[in-house]
């Protein structure tokens, strides 16, 4: 744990990208296997479970420290950070302790399946032989949530520096579902067979946005289709079997069985990457009918009568069990085109409609009605392209439709965590019913850190009344709150639930009076729902 401490305290104290990158890269060339495993699985969001409430953690924390439990709670929004709070009120250690990171995760192992007792001991004396920045990354660790701040391909570079591999090729290498109990260093980074896991997707290429199109050059050099508003996913067809991933790497497969059915018309070494959508009727169902599948691992009939699903095919990542991603998109294009076109109509995959054109004009006027369509906008993708790795600017652009927007008036705030944890970011939002105030949703992006602070010290003024976290505020600001979608929610008091809604900008110039009301909602979700 010593040697993986130095390296977080490396990350944490340099902003540069080749700081971080050298620090890593030594990692993995001096720390042993099981170590640099676990390094690679922790940056690639492969946590271990939570071993422990953090409630109880807090309690536990705050006894061998020797303080009351009120003033840890106080003491914790002013760090703003769980583990480094624990970190800073313990005691010093009572020996030195320099087991590696693999036996303390393999201690989080067993700890889980101890009782209480057990585990309130053998936290306590990990603890009591850890310094400060081991105690800090040992209970992230406890906690399940553990983030450092540096992303996987940064990781993966820094991967490719300290074994001399090909970064794209490692990127593949670290996709799908293994674990550090799965696998060895030696079967996920030096084995000569990279493809011996069958199910494994590869890299998805990701786009920005674009809000204008002038420094593209000609339209007639891109290739247009609609954004859909779905799951992103592969759909893998390897060895007899089928596998859909999403851009996460969460394997999806159990959820959308209907997929099961490709295996009988699209040929073994497929890999397709597309848009999941719910579908009926040859149009795409609103988003909150496919959401209603995504948490479940077994699908009941009457689900999937009601919330059928396509997979809405983009590009041809593999055919025939080559990898054909550096071929230009147009080839890519063609050949899904001819594979799509050999399953039946009633096929649970479709071909991601051209709209392109030869003025940009033309594209804006098509772009514009991306909502009739159920889209968010336009996906611009260059015909020369190959498909890369990750999000790269260039080739690949989102050319989404302005969001909706809806003013609102503050009614609740919350202080956030991580370094906000001292200002209110997460605030309840409400329109007018009458003379009542209705909350409809809540928002926590949008604004500086200065709005932020500006708006803390309010609040701090302002508040009416306390709900543990929560602060009640006078209803007196308000905001344009920006979203992607609406749609219908029984749970909610106001009947609709926004998608991605955040703060576009505070109205400083416009008083609550003039909020829009539930009505207005409501005329919207007939409109757009």
């Amino acid at each position: 744990m010593q040697d993986f401490a130095r390296l977080f305290t490396a990350l944490d104290q340099s902003t540069k990208t080749t700081v971080k990158v050298a620090a890593l890269a030594e990692f993995f060339r001096t720390a042993e296997d099981a170590d640099k495993l676990w390094c690679v699985a922790l940056f690639s969001g492969r946590r271990p479970r939570r071993v422990i409430t953090t409630t109880t953690l807090r309690e536990w924390a705050a006894e061998r420290a020797g303080i009351p439990l009120w003033l840890f709670e106080e003491s914790y929004p002013v760090v703003g950070d769980l583990a480094e709070t624990i970190s800073l009120v313990l005691p010093p250690p009572d020996r030195t302790d320099d087991r590696p990171l693999n036996h303390w995760i393999a201690r989080l192992a067993e700890l889980s399946m101890a009782g209480e007792a057990e585990r309130k001991s053998g936290i306590l004396a990990a603890w009591d032989g850890m310094e400060r920045t081991e105690r800090l990354l040992f209970t992230k660790l406890l906690t399940g949530g553990f983030r450092l701040g540096v992303s996987q391909k940064l990781m993966t570079r820094a991967l490719a520096q300290a074994t001399g591999r090909d970064e794209a090729e490692l990127t593949h290498r670290l996709m799908g579902a293994w674990t550090p109990g799965s696998v060895t260093w030696e079967s996920l980074i030096e084995a000569s067979d990279p493809t011996a896991d069958l199910s494994r997707p590869y890299p998805f290429y990701l786009a920005y946005q674009r809000e204008e199109t002038d420094d593209l050059g000609p339209a007639s050099d891109w290739f247009a289709e609609r954004k859909w508003d779905g799951i992103r996913g592969q759909l893998v067809l390897r060895g007899g079997e089928h596998h859909l991933w999403s851009r996460g790497e969460e394997l999806m497969t159990d959820r959308f069985p209907e997929f099961a059915r490709l295996r009988d018309w699209l040929p073994p070494g497929t890999v397709i990457d597309g848009e999941v959508l719910a579908f009926a009727g040859e149009r795409p169902l609103p988003f909150n009918a496919l959401q209603k599948r995504i948490g479940r691992k077994t699908v009941p009939k009457k689900l999937l009568e009601e919330s059928p699903v396509i997979l809405m095919a983009y590009d041809l990542l593999e055919e025939h069990g080559t990898d054909i991603r550096p071929l230009p998109f147009t080839e890519r294009r063609a050949r899904l085109a001819a594979l799509v076109a050999t399953v039946p109509a009633d096929a649970p995959v479709r071909l991601s409609a051209d709209v392109s054109a030869e003025d940009w004009d033309v594209l804006a006027a098509t772009r514009a009605e991306s909502r009739d369509h159920a889209a968010e906008g336009l996906m611009l993708k260059r015909r020369s392209s190959p498909y890369l790795s990750g999000r790269k600017k260039g080739d690949w652009w989102k050319w989404k439709v302005d969001p909706l927007t809806i003013d609102a008036v503050m009614i609740y705030a919350q202080s956030g965590s991580g370094r906000r944890a001292n200002l209110f970011t997460d605030f309840t939002f409400a329109v007018r019913d009458g003379a009542d105030l209705v909350p409809f949703t809540k928002a926590y992006s949008g604004l500086t850190d200065a709005e932020f602070r500006q708006i803390t010290a309010w609040v701090r003024k302002n508040t009416l009344q306390r709900f543990g976290p929560v602060r009640q505020v006078t209803p007196e600001h308000v905001f344009e709150i920006a979203f992607e979608g609406i749609q219908e929610s029984p749970r909610h008091k106001s009947g609709v639930a926004l998608r991605f809604p955040r703060m576009a900008r505070w109205r400083r110039d416009k008083p609550a009076s003039e909020i829009n009301t539930l009505s207005d909602l409501r005329e919207m979700l007939a409109t757009y729902g």
